[in-house]
């Protein structure tokens, strides 16, 4: 997998004077665009009135793609209708300032996917003025420009690369799986959520078992985690503090099992079944939900 801890900005791109706003998110139909029409004075007007069903997520550059956009977020959007201004007048104080109570009145916050860098204008000549790491909620106004998008942070306006947004708080236990170790397409999600989280703190492991043609494992519910010694119960442990989250349904390492069910009463001895790997000496067991 790739290793996400780089601060996501792509190039600025040129544009003309004429461009695009993303529109307002479904929450803040009345709360941005009627603020912004007044700051302009009523020099614009929309070519198409804002959808109160348009869809939450990163901002889609609608200015320059043909047909529907298409998020780099985990969020999927319906296309966002837009209407068109001149760029000064969108990052006048005056309009900027609307765009910033209006957000800080509705609260519409989502979270950021990736470390993003933020500039203290949309253009390609801006000023960065520092960074936003991932799975934070930052305050947004629903304008767009030149491939970025406005956020609010510590009360001024901000912008980072557009498509790094998202309405659902990104999952991550700890480090990103950076060892270009992978699971199979099938799998539960849960076994997916296992493998980030152990891989991302435990990145010497290199071997993962998932698919074959007995119980859970014919299901996609369980994957044997190839470590042994002190450092399978580092991540027996691990797995089990995180269940919840990853969720796990039972552990099994060394002859011994964990199971949510049966928490109460910690791990628990089983019965000999006449070999390390049948025992899980050589590896740890988890099967999810």
């Amino acid at each position: 997998m790739a290793d996400h801890r780089h601060k996501r900005e792509l190039p600025a791109r040129n544009r003309p004077s004429g461009v695009a706003i993303m529109a307002p998110l479904a929450v803040l139909a009345t709360a941005v665009t009627i603020p912004i029409g007044m700051a302009l004075g009523g020099g614009a007007s929309p070519s198409q009135s804002p959808s109160a069903g348009a869809g939450i997520g990163a901002a889609a550059d609608v200015g320059t793609r043909e047909g529907a956009p298409v998020s780099r977020s985990n969020s999927r959007v319906a296309p966002p209708r837009t209407y068109s201004v001149k760029a000064p007048a969108l990052t006048s104080k005056v309009a900027t300032k609307a765009a910033i109570r209006a957000a800080k009145q509705k609260k519409t916050q989502l979270w950021t996917t990736e470390d993003l860098n933020l500039w203290a204008e949309p253009g390609k000549k801006a000023e960065k003025v520092g960074e936003i790491p991932a799975a934070e909620q930052v305050l947004v106004t629903g304008r767009m420009l030149w491939g970025r998008v406005e956020v609010v942070v510590d009360g001024k306006s901000r912008w980072v690369t557009d498509g790094f947004l998202a309405t659902e708080k990104p999952f991550s236990i700890g480090a990103p799986c950076t060892n270009g170790t992978s699971v199979p397409s099938g799998v539960s999600p849960n076994i997916v959520k296992v493998h980030e989280a152990v891989c991302g703190n435990f990145p010497e492991i290199s071997v993962y078992g998932t698919f074959r043609s007995d119980g859970e494992h014919s299901q996609g519910l369980a994957v044997d985690i190839m470590v042994s010694g002190d450092r399978g119960w580092e991540v027996a442990e691990f797995v089990r503090e995180h269940y919840a989250e990853l969720g796990v349904n039972y552990l099994i390492y060394s002859q011994q099992i964990w199971s949510v069910e049966r928490s109460s009463e910690g791990w628990r001895g089983m019965s000999d079944r006449g070999s390390a790997t049948a025992n899980h000496y050589d590896h740890v067991h988890v099967t999810t939900y």
